[in-house]
């Protein structure tokens, strides 16, 4: 996991998470986590199907749309995104990331020390044992992580780590496919067409 700035990330996914309707109601940490867990099925669900995000071939369409009017890059990157994205494996990882970083901004938790999670013993055990395990033991593990009787904050924060491991051992960019997904949210309708 290289530097990234999640405070910046953080304040994103929560002001869309704002814009579009999330927080009108005041939630509990619980449902928010709840609904972190539901990302991590999502994902365990599109690993069960092998159903991968196409970056090549999303890059590749998104790289001819440069001469086209805005409304036009716009309606292809949604079109894009979901033949070539949506719903992967990837794309799931993605939700619970910008999940976890939307209930961190919604409840005022600072992000910038997340890297010294890198340097606590609890981190390496980690590390060593995700490689040990299979993607649906992967996500068994966060869930327990998401379930911890801890400090709210340090629950966002090792989940946050845990599923940039995850990335890590299926070679996947997170931080795009975060950055990606983010760009997609903000273009949807308000509470992305659900009840919450």
């Amino acid at each position: 996991m290289s530097k990234i700035d999640f405070n910046a990330l953080r304040d994103r996914a929560y002001k869309c998470a704002c814009e579009h309707g999330f927080h009108d109601t005041k939630l509990s940490d619980g449902h928010s986590l709840c609904l972190v867990i539901s990302e991590l099925m999502e994902a365990v669900e599109a690993d069960r199907k092998e159903k991968r995000a196409n970056v090549a071939m999303f890059k590749e369409r998104q790289g001819s749309n440069r001469t086209i009017s805005q409304t036009t890059q716009i309606k292809w990157f949604k079109e894009d995104f979901d033949d070539y994205i949506k719903d992967s494996v990837e794309d799931e990882l993605s939700d619970s990331v910008i999940r976890l970083l939307d209930l961190a901004g919604s409840i005022d938790i600072g992000l910038e020390d997340i890297y010294d999670f890198k340097n606590e013993p609890e981190y390496q055990d980690w590390e060593y044992a995700l490689k040990e395990m299979s993607f649906t033991e992967r996500m068994f593990f966060l869930t327990s992580i998401l379930t911890e009787d801890r400090h709210i904050s340090e629950v966002i924060k090792a989940s946050i780590v845990v599923i940039f491991l995850n990335a890590d051992l299926l070679y996947v960019d997170l931080l795009w496919h975060i950055e990606q997904k983010m760009r997609y949210n903000e273009l949807r309708e308000n509470k992305h067409g659900k009840r919450y």
